[in-house]
């Protein structure tokens, strides 16, 4: 979950990497540091806390050299401390490391390299790769590095420097992100593209078990036994801009915004009008395939694990396939039957998630067919999948994911129809239906951000209460879970979700004026009972924010007490939140999205930190 950059060329190395460092922030802000080589030394610097603590003491100390590594760090092994900060040292202070990642077998090694001499400085598993390259290390850093990662066990990235060799940076990779940057005179390293996006457009991404010596001049890449390898440069899609917050506060809300157009993108080349069929390229599955389906299976985590609910009622309710949706940490522990026919459908927002990549590689080995729902190119989800459905939602920044999320259940919906299509499994008229509210949902999604000054008055009610419950039911109940991992994950207010016919079973216990309910109360087959549900709420002085279509005069004064004073948020009326109507399979395309402001606008008036949530990281390589 930490990142890395790295550089070698003409410029600057510290300013090179500690701008990568700032657009990989999301991976981690325990601690950072940066190391470079000039005049044969080579020199560290390293600080606790975020990216400004570098910024200053860049500013106040500059680091010149014109080869240099940087790392943001999320702690996995030893708290974060200055020593536990990379990049890590070799005894001779000449080789420096940066690692994404965890070594299984870091304690075996230290110990065997502690019993040869080497002293360690750091509780961290790394340190224990700068120590095995010095071990190894003869004059060929290349060759060093190889052995080194020979001994390991785990994933990792690594990033690597030797002031006895400061004309090459080295990069190696197994089950962890790494790209190496191709420029002009210079080039790069990185755990994903958005880091180098602002120098360089083009790109090699790595693969399993490859080594890169990269000098200022060019890029070799090999296997672990100096195997030359060729690889064809990747174009990175998005401009160089796409990373920058355009004026909004928070990249989140930026990210809120650019949802209209996400999906646009997102539908292109694939649904271009209600009465047409859709089209899939690169998901490797045939018609045939698709008829042969008897199940689906969804795996993912956190929230594209909630996009994967919604999947699990579209495929059931219009593909008629009989689907299921499992947590990808839990999916290998069960050990699912996996019968002839079966398809598991991957869903993650980086492609390198690495239980979700487990339970990918756990799936294909039973002989499931395998397509991914990505929104990385090419990252290791893609490439190790059967087939690819990728959402087209652009770099995302925060750590709380929401257009990701909202251009998941777009393509879900989207491959579930066109299952119905190829399968015949559903009514024309609905299957036209469903993909002309489709097709709305950008507009739809428009008027909801108009409204977010609404959203905002909300909030304000509400924002300095402890704790607080969602409730809703069918397809809409991933919505509810969606809306409270948010909630928790940016303002820190304990949040739970629950389907609202659970409530008799535990969770109206809790119901009191000191918690606030948001109920998702769309009409539909559960309309009635969600009613009933608020009237229960009301009755035990809950307040409730329900999230209804337009045009719905029922709901808000449903169980309030007409005697109550209007500024009594737990005896009078419900506290609305409209949205535009649409089918109801739709629905969770928009139903997200007030949601997300709502949480965003609540951690905001609580000043916290949106974008780099504590202890959390946006790509979880690590289990």
């Amino acid at each position: 979950m930490c990142g890395i950059v790295g550089y070698i060329g003409s410029r600057q190395a510290s300013s090179i990497c500690f701008a990568g460092l700032r657009r990989l922030e999301y991976r981690g802000y325990d601690s950072a540091g940066i190391a470079v080589i000039k005049d044969g030394e080579l020199t560290v610097r390293k600080v606790i806390g975020n990216l400004n603590n570098m910024e200053d003491s860049l500013e106040n100390k500059p680091l010149e050299g014109a080869i240099g590594i940087g790392h943001t760090r999320w702690a996995t092994h030893g708290k974060p401390s200055v020593e536990n900060s990379h990049p890590h040292l070799s005894c001779d202070g000449k080789i420096a490391v940066v690692h994404n990642g965890i070594i299984e077998n870091y304690q075996e090694l230290r110990k065997q390299l502690t019993e040869e001499g080497h002293a360690f400085k750091s509780q961290t598993d790394t340190e224990t790769v700068a120590h095995l390259v010095e071990k190894y290390y003869n004059g060929d850093l290349r060759e060093a590095l190889i052995k080194a990662v020979k001994d390991l066990h785990g994933a990792f990235a690594i990033g690597c420097i030797c002031s006895d060799s400061p004309s090459e940076l080295l990069a190696v990779r197994r089950f962890s992100p790494l790209v190496v940057g191709i420029g002009e005179t210079e080039n790069y390293i990185a755990s994903d593209m958005g880091a180098i996006r602002a120098e360089t457009d083009k790109v090699y991404v790595i693969d399993d078990d490859e080594i890169c010596k990269i000098t200022s001049a060019g890029i070799e890449i090999t296997d672990l036994d100096s195997n030359p390898l060729t690889r064809e440069p990747y174009e990175i899609p998005w401009p160089a801009d796409a990373a920058q917050k355009g004026g909004y506060k928070k990249f989140m809300l930026k990210e809120i915004h650019e949802q209209p157009d996400a999906i646009h993108a997102c539908l292109a080349g694939r649904l271009s009008a209600a009465d047409k069929p859709i089209t899939f390229e690169n998901i490797g599955l045939t018609e045939d395939d698709i008829k042969g389906f008897k199940k689906v299976i969804f795996t993912a985590c956190g929230t594209a694990m909630h996009a994967g609910h919604v999947g699990r009622f579209v495929m059931d309710k219009v593909a008629k396939i009989p689907a299921e949706s499992d947590l990808a940490a839990e999916l290998q522990q069960r050990d699912p039957v996996v019968l002839e026919n079966t398809l598991c459908i991957v869903v993650s927002q980086s492609g390198e998630t690495a239980d979700t990549l487990e339970a990918l590689r756990a799936m294909k080995k039973k002989g499931a067919k395998v397509i991914s729902v990505i929104n990385v190119v090419d990252s290791s989800i893609a490439r190790e999948s059967d087939g690819v459905a990728y959402i087209q939602a652009g770099p995302e920044i925060s750590v709380a994911s929401t257009k990701a999320f909202t251009l998941q259940v777009v393509t879900i919906q989207l491959l579930a129809l066109y299952f119905a299509e190829v399968r015949q499994s559903c009514d024309t008229a609905e299957l036209t239906r469903l993909k002309a509210a489709i097709l709305k949902t950008p507009d739809d999604i428009k008027k909801i951000l108009d409204r977010e000054d609404d959203i905002i008055e909300v909030a304000k009610k509400f924002y300095k209460m402890p704790n607080a419950l969602y409730l809703a039911r069918g397809i809409n109940l991933p919505s509810a879970m969606e809306g409270s991992l948010k909630l928790k994950e940016i303002s820190y207010i304990h949040a739970e979700a629950y389907s609202a016919g659970e409530m008799k079973h535990g969770p109206i216990a809790l119901v009191c004026p000191e918690i606030f309910i948001v109920a998702v109360v769309c009409q539909g087959p559960t309309y009635d009972e969600m009613i009933g549900n608020i009237m229960e709420i009301k009755a035990r002085s809950g307040p409730v924010i329900a999230i209804s279509y337009d045009g719905d005069e029922k709901i808000p004064l449903t169980g309030a007490d007409p005697d109550a004073d209007p500024s009594d948020i737990a005896g009078g009326p419900n506290e609305m939140i409209y949205v535009p109507r649409t089918e109801e399979y739709v629905s969770p395309i928009t139903i997200g999205v007030p949601l997300q402001l709502l949480a965003y606008h609540i951690a905001d008036l609580r000043g916290e930190d949106i974008d780099q949530p504590r202890n959390l990281a946006k790509t979880v390589t690590v289990k």
